[in-house]
């Protein structure tokens, strides 16, 4: 059975959602941005759960149960209406995720893959490394670490996205304007002091931001 397109697997998530701006902010969403089919390869096979840092409204959950994603799910946000929209779409459509209305600087006990999308640059530089830390302890032998973020860099990607986290802000959409937008370094060292394997590179897709994705592993013991 061939499996069914971003286009399709968008028109049928956002349908589930009661709101017409939510349909239509999913629908976009899920069709356009990478970081969803990237996550998807790097932990749809297996029974390893995931944690989903900074969930928003539950899109990676949803998406990942479309890719063939079984195991344990748990989204966490600080935002509780959007928990609250992502709980209540989960239940009406009996989809097996869990959410919570949860602060990323208290991550709970987990072992597992941990996704943290879109979330670094709300948070001042030493909270940053604080999460980068707490999360790469939760990530279990042969799992990963899946963050997306914007890089500081002098280009005019590096631009566009300091101007879009703008008019989020300044629309609402996201409750906490950007604090500050770190350097592959800030990244790079606290996830090679834990221990895992780091593999960043760009993740542009047909977007204009300056968005990177990297997949830090944590090795199985014994493995080369």
């Amino acid at each position: 059975m061939q499996e069914p397109d971003n286009r399709t697997i968008a028109r049928r998530i956002a349908g589930r959602f009661r709101r017409p701006w939510h349909r239509d902010y999913v629908r976009n969403k899920l069709r356009f941005d990478p970081v969803y089919a990237a996550t998807a390869a790097v932990v749809a096979a297996g029974d390893t759960p995931l944690l989903d840092v900074g969930c928003g409204l539950g899109l990676l959950g949803f998406y990942l149960r479309e890719r063939g994603f079984r195991a344990a799910y748990r989204g966490l946000d600080f935002d509780a209406k959007k928990i609250a929209v992502a709980r209540e779409v989960a239940a009406r459509c009996q989809v097996q995720l869990a959410f919570d209305d949860a602060d990323a600087g208290a991550l709970p006990p987990f072992a597992g893959h941990v996704a943290v999308l879109d979330v670094l640059h709300y948070l001042p530089a030493a909270a940053q490394q604080h999460l980068l830390r707490e999360a790469a302890a939760r990530v279990a032998p042969g799992a990963a670490l899946i963050l997306r973020n914007v890089l500081r860099e002098r280009s005019w990607r590096f631009r566009a996205t300091v101007l879009e986290e703008y008019l989020l802000y300044a629309t609402r959409w996201m409750r906490s304007p950007a604090v500050h937008y770190p350097e592959r370094e800030e990244i790079e060292r606290p996830l090679h002091e834990a221990g895992l394997v780091i593999d960043l590179r760009p993740l542009w897709g047909s977007t204009p931001f300056n968005s990177f994705l990297a997949v830090a592993r944590r090795p199985v013991p014994g493995e080369a």
